[in-house]
């Protein structure tokens, strides 16, 4: 739990090594102390002691990353607002956080109805202070994410939590230091673009970032190739969209391939891991309410791995975490039955920011190991095995009642996909004329015969799931985190 201690010493011990690698321009710890204490100075001069929710403008630059430590440094929370995002979504979510000063790296004024704390051209040498000392209960940062009712909603994350996750991290065994080199491809505005910075910063090691003007899988690529990276945490998007590349990429140096965000298909990581014949691929999973990520499964080399419809394991809770399989009355179930993944620990946010509604709906307490805890549901229909794994079967919102059939969507495109081979696909449901749900297919390629494929599936699947409209995209489109964007896609489909 010293975490914030441990990065304040990591800039002063680690002073002469590569911190970042921005816009192809290397930054030393050295640099970033410098950056961090201009910040924190102009932080205490503007801000007051009872101000703790900052707005940060998520720009890809030294200055970004060091207010985030600058704030950590004297005890408030971040709250990032994308550039890219439009600035109704923006405003909304200053509003809502009650947010009154914003940090803005950028050339021009992005906010001007808050206080701005201009970073970009500071100037001043000065040694910091020591971090202040600052309860663990107070918030580290808030991720506003989609919200139900078309409004962003809050989660705020306690140091506490963010402190659990890093030493939860570690316990596993990763073995990092300052030699590494690191990917950070999130946007500040994912959960995942976190334990990208700060894992590696840690331990002193080099952070990659991705330009916003570059496109972000092929450039991913080169970097890793360029820049000898170690350590790398994907969704899994990234690989689909690299696999017609497979044969050309040759990572030998990689130490450590993670994966969060979505479900990672058995075969596209048999094949990813040729990419990397040295690395330890980890499938990990977590929604952000549980700070980032909270389970984690070591997939095994040529020998046999747990999946569910050609879907890998999400595995076990890391240390300090726990979690549950329910049923539809929050009784735990048995392994081996499928219900609802639940989850509790040390990561778990204190609840959803000024929305009391959502947080009875979401969080509950049950007995578990003999004393009473407090639980988060994920919606995510799951079942565990008898050593304690976790299978993943996809969304309870990804299931539709077809003609009174419980269908599972994860368990269409499993079929689907196996067929199609390399091929991604994407079910879907849609509502026909008079209000019944229909099935459609989402095929990322370019349009092809689909005799095959229609047999194929009337031979695998009863009539209900067979989808009744099926459509091709060249590419599918990614969400600002990098994830395929399935609600697009549904609202875009054509039926022909």
């Amino acid at each position: 739990m010293q975490l914030f201690e441990n990065l304040f010493q990591v800039l002063t011990r680690f002073s002469d090594r590569n911190a970042f690698m921005i816009n192809e321009v290397f930054f030393t710890y050295s640099e970033l102390y410098k950056t961090v204490a201009r910040i924190r100075e102009a932080i205490v001069l503007t801000t007051s002691e009872s101000e703790k929710n900052i707005g940060l403008v998520a720009n890809d630059d030294l200055e970004t990353y060091a207010a985030i430590l600058a704030l950590w440094f004297e005890g408030k929370a971040y709250i990032p607002l994308s550039p890219e995002l439009p600035r109704e979504r923006n405003e909304n979510i200053i509003e809502q956080a009650f947010i009154r000063t914003v940090i803005d790296s950028s050339t021009t004024v992005l906010f001007a109805n808050t206080q701005v704390i201009a970073t970009k051209n500071m100037r001043s040498e000065l040694a910091m202070p020591a971090p202040k000392d600052t309860p663990q209960d107070a918030l580290a940062y808030i991720l506003f994410t989609s919200g139900t009712t078309g409004l962003p909603k809050g989660v705020p994350i306690t140091r506490g939590n963010i402190s659990g996750f890093n030493d939860s991290f570690w316990e596993l065994g990763f073995q990092v230091d300052e030699h590494d080199r690191c990917l950070q491809m999130f946007e500040l505005t994912f959960d995942m673009s976190v334990m990208s910075y700060l894992l590696p910063m840690v331990k002193g090691a080099c952070i990659y970032t991705i330009p916003k003007d570059k496109i972000k899988y092929s450039y991913i690529f080169e970097l890793m190739e360029d820049q000898l990276l170690t350590f790398a945490a994907l969704v899994p998007s990234v690989i689909h969209l690299l696999r017609p590349y497979f044969d050309e990429i040759d990572l030998p140096q990689m130490k450590y391939s993670l994966f969060a965000g979505e479900a990672l298909p058995l075969d596209v990581t048999q094949e990813w891991g040729r990419c990397l014949p040295n690395a330890q691929i980890v499938n990990m999973y977590g929604p952000t309410e549980d700070t980032i990520v909270c389970t984690h499964y070591t997939y095994q080399r040529d020998q046999e791995n747990k999946c569910s419809n050609g879907v890998l394991s999400i595995g076990r809770a890391m240390p300090y975490n726990s979690q549950i399989i329910i049923d539809d009355d929050n009784n735990i179930l048995p392994a081996g039955q499928t219900g609802q993944l639940c989850l509790g620990g040390i990561q778990l946010t204190p609840g959803y920011w000024n929305n009391d509604e959502k947080n009875k709906e979401a969080f509950f307490y049950t007995a578990y190991n003999g004393k009473t805890e407090r639980f988060y549901k994920t919606g995510d229909l799951c079942k565990m095995d008898e050593q304690g794994d976790i299978l993943y079967l996809g969304r309870i919102d990804f299931q539709a009642k077809i003609q009174g059939f419980r269908v599972e969507l994860s368990e269409i495109e499993f079929h689907v996909k196996t067929y199609l081979e390399k091929i991604n696909a994407v079910a879907v449901t849609l509502t026909d004329a008079v209000g019944n749900t229909e099935l459609g297919m989402v095929i990322e390629s370019k349009p092809f015969d689909l005799a095959g494929l229609n047999q194929y599936m009337k031979d695998k699947m009863p009539w209900y799931m067979v989808p009744k409209w099926i459509q091709f995209v060249e590419v599918f489109p990614l969400n600002s985190n990098g994830k395929i964007d399935r609600k697009k896609l549904q609202q875009e489909f054509k039926r022909a």
